[in-house]
């Protein structure tokens, strides 16, 4: 939807009432520049840790599902309030509770930290937001927050109201999804570890903010990442670089599923050992491989065997098995030649259940072999004969084309 940008306001931000007058005074000139907006709020400063602490003061161990209609809240009071200061600024604003039929994030129904349904909640978005940004409303919408298909309120865990923002400007397919933190930016690192060496970064691409949120920066969670989309930037800035265009911008999205094919012809290579606890075999074979200049593209282990997949060369098999019978490493070596290897990946993977059901079924319904399948972090690894690697890649396609954007 053109013309859209998507702010969100974090809890400190929101410290007291003077700031969020003040956020919405800068949401209004917004408005003003003839843009559609939908605000995401966070708690207000504090609000959140006071709500935890009480419950566990009265409970040890409270209930799971309770506990998120009481952390919940923190954000429902925070969208009412600013929902009562834009309207004292002429703007025609409406909060959006979970209450409400406008209601539009769904989730599973893992209390605390539960996992936002993708297409239920766009079809929301497109039905239910749309339509007020079109009559000119704001809606105001609360972070962090979530319902379930039965309509149990739900939280999305650390971070949750930059999921939040992020899920709906991917669904509006807005222009722009504005982080208001009480931070100035991203930073080269940490300000309070490395001091004033630390620079504000003007721009990162959607790969280095994912490396470095992995890596411990706690600029944005990853659930929100995954909802980047194609068109859509995201800005990190605190209200005063906001003023100066400032902050940081990310580009770049994650594509909801890929699948790549290596050119690299694989040898998977079976070592069968009595006793795999010890790390003597792999780290000898590795020394091995390293000398060779062999590239290891998986290693798994089975009870009493470790199987590599290697990239294949000449005389390899030769040097595995001279290296375990001269070490006493293992009992005996097998292996599976001219393999290559599939990889599907993607945000979409970690929220689609049934996923590798999904994509080993039209495999196995045309007699296609898997040597291996191996799953990563968001992406999952096929071996198979190089012989069916063009059949499997186009039939893996066609399925998830029906279910998901794909890239190939």
């Amino acid at each position: 939807m053109s013309g859209v940008i998507v702010v969100k306001f974090g809890g400190s931000v929101l410290k007291d009432l003077s700031a969020i007058e003040e956020a919405a005074s800068w949401v209004k000139k917004l408005l003003a520049g003839g843009y559609k907006i939908v605000v995401v709020v966070s708690a207000m400063k504090g609000v959140t840790d006071e709500l935890v602490n009480t419950a566990k003061m009265l409970a040890g161990n409270p209930d799971p599902e309770l506990m998120d209609e009481i952390l919940s809240m923190g954000e429902r009071i925070s969208a009412r309030l600013f929902t009562l200061a834009l309207r004292e600024h002429g703007v025609n604003a409406m909060f959006i509770d979970p209450a409400d039929d406008y209601w539009p994030i769904i989730t599973d129904s893992n209390h605390l930290d539960a996992e936002p349904l993708y297409i239920e909640t766009k079809k929301n978005v497109k039905e239910k937001i749309v339509p007020l940004l079109e009559r000119g409303v704001v809606p105001v919408v609360c972070g962090f927050i979530g319902v379930t298909v039965d309509r149990k309120i739900t939280t999305l865990g650390r971070g949750g109201s930059d999921t939040t923002a992020v899920l709906i400007a991917n669904c509006l397919e807005a222009e722009e999804v504005v982080l208001v933190k009480d931070v100035p930016g991203v930073f080269s690192a940490d300000p309070d570890i490395v001091g004033d060496s630390a620079k504000i970064l003007s721009e990162l691409d959607f790969r280095e903010a994912q490396a470095l949120v992995k890596g411990g920066a706690k600029i944005i969670h990853t659930k929100a990442l995954r909802y980047l989309d194609r068109k859509l930037k995201l800005r990190i800035a605190s209200m005063e670089e906001l003023a100066a265009n400032g902050g940081t911008v990310i580009r770049g999205y994650d594509p909801e599923i890929e699948v790549k094919t290596s050119p690299v012809r694989i040898t998977m290579v079976t070592i069968i050992r009595e006793d795999l606890d010890s790390t003597d075999v792999l780290e000898k074979i590795m020394k091995l491989l390293k000398k060779r200049d062999v590239k290891v593209l998986a290693v798994t282990c089975e009870e009493k065997a470790l199987i590599l997949y290697l990239e294949e060369r000449e005389g390899i098999i030769v040097d595995v098995h001279s290296c375990l019978v001269n070490e006493r490493l293992g009992k005996a070596v097998s292996f599976y030649q001219d393999l290559a290897m599939i990889t599907v990946s993607g945000r979409m993977l970690e929220t689609s259940p049934g996923i590798i059901h999904k994509i080993t079924k039209p495999l196995a319904e045309n007699n296609i072999n898997l040597y291996g399948l191996i799953t990563i972090s968001s992406s999952i690894k096929l071996i198979v004969s190089s012989s069916v690697l063009e059949k499997a890649r186009e039939l893996l396609v066609k399925m998830l084309r029906e279910e998901v954007e794909v890239v190939t």
